[in-house]
């Protein structure tokens, strides 16, 4: 690791507000979402069990519009399809990133243009191993979306004059800040907010 990379994660540690005390649903709600599955906090992590499709949590505090970040660790317990996709504001929008969607291992931004992440030029593949738990990174600022797993870049779309939405009707439920799985139990941990100053 380099000692950029150590300079900025000390920077963020000290900055970053926890979202998640690892122990209860403080400062979440279980997602409305039609038939949802169960939702629990087990071994410092919330589990979403799988839905018919969907379940997932949603943040009840205030989030930033921009210049922000959000880290958090998840895992595909059980299940073929996404499994920690976080939904988050973008300027006067939402925007998701989808974790293994479509089968099990299409990532991408949802939606730029009206285009899906299976569509739109944020599609990349990536394999996630059943139990494995991974890092995410999702930076938003007022002109680009930018996304790392495990500190490798995955996305990196500017966003300036586009139009940034929502897939599902029903993802509109995860806003401002939400977690879902698809027919999939997923967990979800480790979950930090910063906000950026500009620069």
């Amino acid at each position: 690791m380099s000692r950029a990379w150590l300079l900025a994660f000390f920077c963020f540690a000290i900055h970053a507000e926890s979202l998640f005390d690892g122990k209860s649903l403080q400062g979440w709600r279980e997602t409305p979402f039609t038939q949802h599955g169960p939702v629990r906090v087990e071994n410092g992590a919330i589990v979403l069990g799988a839905g018919g499709p969907m379940t997932g949590v949603t943040w009840t505090g205030d989030v930033p519009r921009s210049n922000y970040e959000i880290r958090y660790e998840a895992s595909r317990v059980n299940g073929g399809d996404f499994f920690g996709s976080v939904t988050f504001p973008a300027g006067d929008s939402f925007c998701t990133f989808v974790t293994g969607g479509w089968g099990g291992d299409i990532i991408g931004l949802s939606s730029i243009d009206g285009w899906d992440a299976s569509d739109n030029e944020t599609r990349s593949y990536f394999t996630f191993e059943t139990g494995k738990w991974y890092a995410f990174r999702v930076q938003v600022t007022d002109a680009r979306i930018q996304v790392w797993i495990d500190d490798k870049q995955v996305a990196n779309v500017e966003i300036t004059g586009r139009t940034i939405g929502l897939r599902y009707g029903e993802m509109k439920l995860s806003a401002p800040l939400g977690f879902a799985s698809y027919g999939t139990t997923g967990a979800v941990r480790k979950i930090e907010l910063k906000k950026l100053s500009k620069l």
